[in-house]
């Protein structure tokens, strides 16, 4: 992949790490909207990518939000609410990925920053602050954080959160759920990449038809979500993952869910 926001490293297991690069402040435009797009098409089509930790090259800030010098500069005749779609679809591609996904979170993550940890999987922080914060510039969240934060922490909090602008410190996000985990600055790397390190270890195939019936819980009345259920039950069938599950069990050992993929630590 040619990325000019993002580096990769493989690390064992099928671990990738992304590095959010675009100074001077990550901030979440058409080039990172447009690696992130990238990324996601290359996870999908190469089984040996196991989980995903996103972390970001800037020891202050995450991902900053958008671009609101070129928000402001934009002329009336920008449809905005199809921007805001493009962004949506990007990160409901990014909830559904077939991999796990962890936002090692070092450094503010705001608004649109904000947005797109909550598309993740899990984010385990470690400094800086946690919010959408667009109602103090007379805008909302556009890119889907209006309706993650609330499934989040439900409706009441989302509202306070919101309507106030409110900036969480690590400690204060892990307390209502906004994030996984708070822990040191210095361990986050190290904590984020054992997580994913198990999660790789794990079903994968298995994990990615979980978090899919998981999202029609969340979009779907029952009756649906259960159909999503039993057809993803089904699929579990398919992924080569079930026989080895089982061999192990009756074996009294680990599973090892890489061999089909002859990956190794």
């Amino acid at each position: 992949m040619n990325l000019e926001t993002m580096t990769i490293e493989k690390l064992d297991y099928g671990v990738h790490i992304v590095t959010i690069n675009n100074p001077p402040a990550n901030t979440l435009n058409a080039g990172i909207q447009q690696d992130l797009l990238q990324l996601i098409e290359e996870v999908e089509k190469t089984p040996a990518i196991r989980a995903i930790v996103f972390k970001s090259a800037n020891p202050k800030i995450f991902i900053a939000g958008a671009d609101l010098g070129a928000m402001g500069s934009s002329d009336e005749n920008v449809d905005f609410a199809e921007s805001s779609k493009h962004v949506q679809d990007i990160f409901n591609r990014l909830e559904a990925l077939r991999v796990p996904t962890i936002a090692a979170i070092n450094g503010h993550a705001l608004g649109g920053g904000c947005e797109f940890v909550l598309a993740c999987d899990f984010r385990i922080m470690g400094a800086g602050t946690i919010g959408l914060t667009e109602a103090s510039l007379g805008l909302l969240p556009g890119a889907g954080g209006t309706q993650r934060m609330t499934r989040l922490v439900g409706g009441a909090k989302a509202r306070e959160l919101m309507y106030l602008s409110k900036r969480l410190k690590a400690e204060e996000a892990a307390a209502i759920g906004l994030i996984t985990e708070a822990v040191a600055p210095e361990e986050l790397e190290e904590k984020a990449i054992i997580f994913a390190n198990k999660l790789a270890q794990s079903a994968v195939g298995a994990i990615g038809l979980i978090k899919g019936s998981i999202l029609a819980a969340e979009e779907l009345p029952l009756e649906q979500g259960l159909l999503v259920e039993r057809e993803a039950f089904a699929k579990t069938f398919t992924t080569g993952e079930v026989n080895e599950g089982i061999r192990a069990f009756f074996e009294k050992r680990p599973p090892n869910f890489l061999s089909q993929l002859q990956i190794n630590k």
